[in-house]
């Protein structure tokens, strides 16, 4: 997904002269092509988070759009006091892009685990929140981010994340996108989730249960129009790549409590409380923690026929 991310970039970067990135010294020659196009709008700022979103916000207030670009724990965590009071408190058009979240960088550890940075983002007043599922949402919903006068969280992956589609889908921003209808169980994905909810989705069909797989790839703001249907199903599954506290399942709960007058069966399936080591690659991470298939079907199933 960062090559994506990278090549969209260019492109915009070299027919809109107000579009710039900061990078926090990685993916160096990654950028090579933006350098070639926009050798005065591409800036290594260093390994220095949080002075990059401060210079970020600077150039948004001088009409420039800047893109600030580092591995997710770095981008969030790391600078979070200036992009609360920087970015979100001055309401500045950035795009804040975190790369390798969730359990891409699984072989590295809790320090490049990124459980928390939804809950981080979300939880700022002005910001959005952006969880493309793979490259292709991403090429979909990049151009659409300029049309955005307030800052945005770009939530990606690392590399070799399964494709979803077999063409750039029409999808907009803040808009739920349904990929397979059906009436029984509804699972609701962001990110790169997308790929295990469409797993379960072929896994409930074959056991005969109508299954409806949407892609939330905007978790702020929510697409409150499309959740109105959520009673409509007998049991609704969240998916993601996130801590279960204050992620997007949590963003779903909590919409359902202050809105949602009619009983919900929600099931939220995403990472415990815990920190994640002596792993080896996401896969394993992932199937430690039971985030797949075969740990949450049961789970499904037990729903249904609770």
């Amino acid at each position: 997904m960062r090559n994506k991310f990278a090549q969209c970039l260019t492109n915009m970067a070299s027919e809109n002269d107000k579009i710039c990135l900061l990078y926090a010294d990685i993916g160096n020659r990654l950028f090579d092509k933006l350098k070639a196009v926009a050798p005065e709008r591409a800036i290594n700022a260093g390994i220095a988070e949080a002075n990059m979103a401060t210079m970020a916000s600077g150039m948004a207030n001088l009409g420039m759009r800047p893109f600030i670009y580092t591995i997710t724990p770095f981008t969030t965590a790391r600078n979070f006091e200036q992009i609360k009071i920087d970015l979100a408190y001055a309401d500045m058009p950035v795009v804040i892009v975190g790369t390798g979240s969730g359990l891409s960088y699984a072989n590295l550890g809790p320090t490049h685990h990124s459980f928390e940075d939804i809950a981080l983002m979300r939880v700022l007043p002005n910001m959005q929140v952006v969880c493309p599922a793979d490259s292709l949402e991403l090429e979909a919903l990049m151009p659409q981010m300029l049309t955005v006068n307030h800052p945005t969280y770009l939530r990606i992956g690392k590399k070799n994340e399964p494709l979803n589609y077999e063409e750039v889908p029409d999808i907009q921003l803040g808009k739920a996108h349904v990929l397979k209808e059906g009436s029984s169980v509804l699972l609701l994905c962001t990110g790169t989730a997308l790929h295990l909810g469409g797993k379960l989705h072929q896994a409930l069909e074959e056991k005969g249960i109508s299954a409806e797989l949407t892609s939330m790839h905007t978790v702020k703001p929510l697409d409150t129009d499309y959740l109105q249907k959520l009673a409509d199903f007998d049991v609704v599954v969240t998916l993601e790549e996130h801590s279960l506290i204050g992620g997007f399942g949590s963003a779903i709960g909590e919409w359902i409590i202050d809105h949602y007058s009619k009983p919900v069966n929600l099931l939220r399936c995403g990472i415990p409380d815990a920190f994640i080591d002596k792993v080896h690659d996401p896969d394993s991470a992932r199937k430690r923690i039971g985030l797949t298939e075969a740990a949450i079907l049961p789970k499904i199933l037990a729903k249904l026929e609770g």
